[in-house]
């Protein structure tokens, strides 16, 4: 089994793919107004339309409504990553933090509130951490 990709439900596909386009520096593929995504080499996030969840099941899916999951990124600098995003994102939730576990991290909220968590690894077991594909959560 592969795990391959989150998907986002949202009211404004547009205004969210805008918001993970300027905040990771990938492109998006779109499918069609209702859904797009941006693929990475590990992972792919898809933005989909609320339009879309009667296909699999009427009510199932609400944008603008996750409380339990952080959409994460690992990136090769978090302070140049909040340099770059200041500004433009309108809640961050911390600045780079240096976290007990050996990762500096950013948390901010996408426009439709959803946690989303910038990190780089910092000390040496983190560092070692990340560079295994199936290493426990960060």
């Amino acid at each position: 089994m592969q795990f391959v990709s989150t998907r986002v439900i949202t009211g404004d596909v547009a205004r969210l793919v805008d918001f993970y386009e300027r905040a990771t520096a990938v492109s998006a593929t779109w499918a069609n107004e209702d859904f797009a995504e941006l693929r990475t080499g590990s992972a792919t996030l898809a933005i989909g339309s609320t339009r879309t969840v009667p296909l699999f099941a009427p009510g199932s899916a609400r944008p603008a409504d996750n409380h339990s999951v952080i959409l994460e990124f690992l990136v090769d600098d978090v302070d140049g990553v909040y340099e770059n995003l200041s500004g433009f994102v309108e809640d961050f939730v911390n600045e780079p933090t240096t976290m007990p576990w050996g990762n500096r991290t950013l948390l901010l909220r996408d426009p439709d509130g959803n946690l989303v968590n910038f990190f780089t690894p910092v000390t040496p077991a983190a560092i070692a951490r990340s560079a295994r594909p199936t290493g426990p959560a960060r």
